[in-house]
C-alpha cells in the first residue's frame, strides 16, 4: 500500500505548478509529509523543479535590512539521488543565487539530504537541532550558518 500512496503523492506533487504555490502553502505541504515521503518524491524532474523553485525564491524572501553590511557566499550541497550544488551570495544588501559551484571560496557550506533541506527552507526544521542531530553538516563559519534564517522570510506552516 505504501508504494501506491507514494505514487499518488508523487503524482499529486508532480502536477503542482510550484511557481503558483505560496511559501506558506509549500510549508504546509512539507509539514504534512514524513521525511521518508519527502525523500521518495525528490527524484528526477520533480526534484529539479522543486530545488529550482526554492532557490529561485530566495532572492524574493531575502531581508536586506536584516543582512545589513553582511558579505558572504553560502554554498548549499543537497544530497539525494545526486548531489546538487547552489550558491547564495549576500553582498551590498542584495542576494543572488546561482546553480553549480563557482571558483570562489564560500564562507560557509551547508550539506544536507533532500528531506532535511525541504524542512529547513519551509520553516519545518530547526537548523540548530538539525546540526546537533547531524542532519545538517556545516563547514566554515558555523556562526553565519546558525543565523542564516534571520536573513530570509521563512514561511510558517
Amino acid at each position: 500500500m505504501s508504494d501506491n500512496s507514494s505514487g499518488n503523492l508523487s503524482d499529486e506533487l508532480s502536477g503542482l505548478d510550484f511557481a503558483a504555490v505560496s511559501p506558506e502553502e509549500f510549508a504546509r505541504i512539507v509539514k504534512g509529509l514524513s521525511a521518508r515521503e519527502l525523500g521518495e518524491v525528490m527524484h528526477g524532474d520533480l526534484r529539479a523543479r522543486v530545488l529550482s523553485e526554492v532557490f529561485g525564491r530566495m532572492k524574493q524572501q531575502f531581508r536586506p535590512e536584516a543582512a545589513g553590511q553582511l558579505k558572504a557566499l553560502i554554498r548549499w550541497k543537497i544530497t539525494g539521488e545526486s548531489e546538487e550544488v547552489y550558491e547564495t551570495s549576500i553582498a551590498d544588501g542584495a542576494c543572488t543565487v546561482s546553480a553549480g559551484r563557482s571558483g570562489a571560496e564560500p564562507r560557509t557550506t551547508l550539506v544536507m539530504g533532500d528531506a532535511d533541506f525541504l524542512k529547513l527552507v519551509s520553516g519545518n526544521g530547526n537548523p540548530v537541532t538539525m546540526f546537533m542531530m547531524r542532519k545538517l553538516k556545516v563547514a566554515g563559519d558555523v556562526g553565519l550558518a546558525s543565523g542564516l534564517t534571520r536573513y530570509f522570510d521563512i514561511p510558517k506552516a
